[in-house]
Order: structure tokens, then C-alpha cells, then sequence
């Protein structure tokens, strides 16, 4: 039997998604961007909710309607990618990246403020990230759970915290947008656009999807196209509830840098405005709400990627993989926040050019009736780029790149991908109208 859900449960699975998207690294990157662009902020926002939010809504409808996996949206490529984009993708979100980042990032914020950085150190942070990895474990042994924790006590908890801090910034305002700083000046838009990757909102709509199927299931929803549906309705609120709280802590950037100048990163500019505007008490508020922020992400990705890994390899049961993953992101935590993120980088500005290929793929797939050969040559093109521009993020041959892949259009802004990437499907197409081969549409339940 298919239950109906109400307006209060499709809120609580749609916060409890919010809760999973609003890591402590999330909420870092809409205040830097409004400091740094200052009086163009609106303009850099603008692109960045495009990454960072609007692509994160597609991303949750093209996992509805190709089965609510990444692997079978990648996998129509062919298999090797499939597995090959999985992999990345959920190492990336897990164990690599965004756990590490995470607990890093809660450190930083929550605790190095309060303990003094003479106090604070390599030991600290061990012990630190040993106890908060630990309470993720703890809290990811029963993923069909997340309803309860994230959407009906976590979100609404931080929701308020971070409600109070936004509304005191707007009522009274810690100073007006100064001008645009290097790199906002020029190609703000873009730059915006770009920085919304390192959100990582959309790999991460990838990658939640299994489990946001499962809670949904849990509700009592069973059937595929009413799990479909209520996946979009509940991702529309979520994306709401994203938008408003990035362009939100946008403006605490923008408006901060009179009443506390410039800050070295968007951690500083959450505790010091906290401060500014509430004292003592606003170093709490703001760690309370990155401490919360961050246990629901990292949550979120373990108990995702624990998933994953056990479906592929049972073997190794989930608990076994929970562990697992656990002890490796303990590890790369403990390299410090700047090492991760110099890691990391590189490989998300490989992966989320060819996320979002896959997302235009999955709407215009009954265009040119799923053919192969457009998923084909709509990575080859996207990848190539997206592969340079990894290379270059990396520090290696970068003015060499640059010298000879300059004719391409957007390349020098980072997002050259987008034109070879569009060249890559024509030429697929082209191909498929000389060679026959083999219509693969896109699964929609009916």
C-alpha cells in the first residue's frame, strides 16, 4: 500500500535533505564570496547559486527520473565510467574530501576560537576529530533514523541559531559592501560560478540520493513514481531553504568588512561577525550551529558512502565499512584544513564539469533518443577541459596550458569545458545519424 504524506512529513524529509546539504564546510564559502566582491556580491551570488543551489534542484529530479542512483545515471556513459565516476564521486564525499573538510572546519570554528590558538594544536585537533568522527559513527549505524535526527531536532535547531544571527546582521547592519577585491573585479559572475563547486552540493545530491530514497521508503512510500515525486517536492523545499541561507551569509560577508575586516576564510568571517553582533555569546551561537551542521554532514556522507560500498562489495558488511571509512577520514583530517583542501581541489574541478554534463544529459536524453554516442562524446569533451583545469589547480604546467589552450572560449575563466563539452554531444550526435546504435531512453516510471 502507497501512503499519502503529509505537508509536515514532506517538510521533514526536506529538512532533514537541507540538513544533510548544510555542512560546516557548506556554509564557508557564501560569506568569503561577499567579502571578497563586495559591492558586486549579488552579481558573484547570482552565479553561484547556479553551482551551488539551482544545479543541486536538477541534480535531485535527474536522480528521480533515472532511478535514484548515480550509478545508473553515469553508467548510461557505459560501465567502466559508471564505476569509475562512483568510485570518485563517493570518495570524494567521503573518506577524501568532504568528512575531513568537515571536522577540520568544525575545529576550526568551534573550537580554536575558544581555546586560544596557543592552547590549540596538532594534538587538539587529534583529539578533537577522534571524539567527533567517533560520535558520526555512533549516529550512522542507523541511517533509517535520519528523519527523526537530522529533520526534526538537528535542522530546526541550527535553522534557529543561524536565523538569529542573519536577522540581527540585516536589523543592524555591521557596515555597507565595500569594493570588489581581486578575483571579483572582473568575471565576477563566473567566479561566483566556479567557487559554487566547492559547495559541493550537487556531487553530494549525487551521492544522498540512495539514502533520501530509503527515508522516503521508511515514510511508507513504496512505489516509484510517487517516491519520484515526493523526492522533487521535498528537494523544492530544500533548495528554498539553501537559497535563502546562502544569500544570507553572502550578506554577513558583504556587510562585515568595516565592523571586522578581511578575514582569511569564511570560518573567520562566521565567528568574528558572531561576535561583532552578539559578544561572547555570538562565538557560542556560531559554534553551536557549525558543531551541528557538521555532524549531520558527515552522518549524511558516511552512512552514504558505507551504503554504496557495501551494495558493490557485501562482502564487508556496512557496519565493517562504516568503520572503515571512518579510520581513513581520521586520517586525512589530521593533515590540517589547508592540506585538504590543496588535495581536493584538483579533483572536484574535474568532477563537477562532468556532474553537471550528466545532469543536461539526463533532461535532453529523449532529444537525441539516449544514444550512446552524445553521453560518450559529452565527456570527452567536458572531461578533457575539466582534466586541464585539474592539472593546472594542481600547480603543474600551468602556463604551458594556459599558452596553448587559450583559443578556447571560457577557458581562461575556468569554464572552456562548457564549449568543447557542447562540441563533444555534436559530434556524438552527428556520428549516431551515419551508425546505427542502439536508442537508450531514459526510464521513466509511469
Amino acid at each position: 500500500m502507497n501512503k499519502q504524506l503529509s505537508i509536515g512529513q514532506l517538510f521533514a524529509i526536506g529538512f532533514m535533505l537541507l540538513a544533510m546539504f548544510l555542512g560546516a564546510g557548506n556554509t564557508i564559502f557564501a560569506p568569503m564570496v561577499g567579502q571578497l566582491a563586495g559591492t558586486n556580491t549579488w552579481i558573484a551570488m547570482t552565479g553561484f547559486l547556479i553551482t551551488g543551489v539551482g544545479l543541486v534542484l536538477l541534480a535531485i529530479i535527474s536522480l528521480a527520473i533515472s532511478g535514484g542512483t548515480v550509478e545508473q545515471l553515469a553508467g548510461r556513459v557505459g560501465p567502466r565510467f559508471g564505476v569509475f565516476f562512483s568510485i570518485a564521486l563517493f570518495l570524494t564525499l567521503g573518506p577524501i574530501y568532504v568528512i575531513p573538510r568537515t571536522t577540520s572546519v568544525v575545529y576550526e570554528v568551534s573550537i580554536v576560537p575558544i581555546l586560544g590558538s596557543n592552547i590549540s594544536g596538532s594534538m587538539v585537533l587529534f583529539i578533537f576529530s577522534t571524539i567527533f568522527i567517533i560520535l558520526t559513527i555512533l549516529l550512522s549505524l542507523n541511517p533509517g533514523k535520519f528523519v527523526d535526527r537530522l529533520g526534526k531536532i538537528i535542522t530546526p535547531v541550527f535553522g534557529t541559531l543561524l536565523a538569529i544571527l542573519i536577522i540581527k546582521s540585516i536589523v543592524t547592519p555591521m557596515g555597507s559592501p565595500g569594493e570588489p577585491r581581486d578575483p571579483y573585479i572582473q568575471d565576477t559572475f563566473f567566479k561566483g560560478f566556479v567557487e559554487g563547486y566547492y559547495t559541493m552540493d550537487v556531487l553530494a545530491a549525487f551521492i544522498f540520493g540512495g539514502i533520501f530514497i530509503k527515508a522516503i521508503s521508511n515514510a511508507g512510500v513504496t512505489e516509484k513514481k510517487a517516491q519520484s515525486v515526493v523526492f522533487i517536492k521535498s528537494g523544492i523545499i530544500t533548495i528554498i531553504g539553501l537559497a535563502i541561507l546562502q544569500l544570507s551569509l553572502g550578506w554577513i560577508g558583504a556587510s562585515s568588512v568595516e565592523a571586522i575586516g578581511y578575514a582569511n576564510n569564511g570560518g573567520e568571517v562566521l565567528a568574528n561577525s558572531a561576535r561583532y553582533l552578539f559578544g561572547d555569546i555570538g562565538l557560542l551561537m556560531i559554534g553551536t550551529v557549525i558543531f551541528l551542521t557538521g555532524i549531520t554532514t558527515n552522518i549524511a556522507c558516511l552512512s552514504s558512502v558505507a551504503e554504496y560500498f557495501n551494495r558493490i562489495y557485501p562482502k564487508i558488511s556496512y557496519r565493517q565499512w562504516i568503520y572503515l571509512l571512518a579510520l581513513v577520514s581520521l586520517v586525512i583530517t589530521n593533515f590540517g584544513l589547508a592540506t585538504i583542501l590543496d588535495i581536493a581541489s584538483p579533483i572536484l574541478l574535474l568532477l563537477y564539469p562532468l556532474a553537471i554534463a550528466l545532469i543536461i544529459l539526463s533532461f535532453t536524453n529523449n532529444w537525441f533518443k539516449g544514444r550512446r554516442a552524445v553521453y560518450v562524446g559529452t565527456m570527452i569533451g567536458t572531461g578533457f577541459v575539466a582534466l586541464l583545469d585539474a592539472v593546472k589547480e594542481a600547480g603543474l604546467f600551468v602556463d604551458a596550458i594556459n599558452q596553448a589552450f587559450a583559443f578556447i572560449p571560457l577557458f581562461s575563466i575556468g569554464a572552456g569545458w562548457i564549449v568543447t563539452g557542447l562540441i563533444g554531444a555534436i559530434i556524438g550526435y552527428v556520428y549516431t545519424l551515419f551508425n546505427e546504435t542502439e536508442e537508450r531512453m531514459l526510464p521513466i516510471e509511469e
